[in-house]
């Protein structure tokens, strides 16, 4: 184990007491769908499970976070600041970065916020779609305190049925704060 992945190992297991579950093969490239997202804290769980298992992982952020000094940590973590008010498509420009890239984990949050959103986005569908990779299926539990990677789904193109099953996947997991998580129709 390389040193810097058995210091997350050690910070998120032994001091933190979580647990990692890994039933997905290790992918080059991937979207990852993280949810329940319901507070601040699951960009730092997450990104330590990730460490975790080896692996790093970029996210999309406002641009408006990326100020200094916080501009640079969140650069130094992963995150690819973006204009969303910009007329180019965000999905294009991500499909770009997937292009340019031989190893690239996207991580994103389909509720777009950490309140109750049954309107799931589907940006992360459309991304994956259109750079042909897959999306890796990624829960968190803070009740059991795991994170469960145990799916990944290749979008078919029929969004409404592969959003049904990205859904039900995660109807057992319980965020921090479980009243902020919403699956909607399913």
């Amino acid at each position: 184990m390389k040193i810097k992945q058995a210091v997350y190992s050690f910070i998120y297991c032994k001091i933190l007491g979580w647990k990692a579950v890994v039933a997905v093969p290790d992918h080059d490239k991937c979207v990852v769908c993280a949810a329940p997202h319901t507070s601040n804290l699951d960009l730092f769980i997450g990104k330590l499970f990730y460490g975790t298992i080896g692996g790093k992982t970029s996210f999309m952020m406002k641009k408006e976070w990326f100020f200094f000094p916080l501009g640079l940590l969140f650069k130094a973590v992963g995150g690819i600041p973006v204009n969303r008010g910009r007329k180019s498509s965000l999905v294009d420009q991500m499909v770009t970065v997937f292009k340019k890239k031989e190893r690239f984990h996207l991580a994103i949050t389909p509720e777009g916020t950490r309140k109750p959103n049954p309107n799931w986005k589907k940006g992360f569908y459309h991304i994956a779609f259109k750079a042909q990779v897959p999306i890796v299926l990624i829960g968190i539990d803070y009740r059991k305190k795991t994170i469960s990677a145990g799916k990944s789904i290749f979008p078919s193109g029929d969004i409404d049925k592969d959003m049904r099953e990205i859904k039900l996947y995660y109807k057992n997991f319980e965020g921090r704060h479980p009243e902020y998580f919403a699956l909607g129709k399913i």
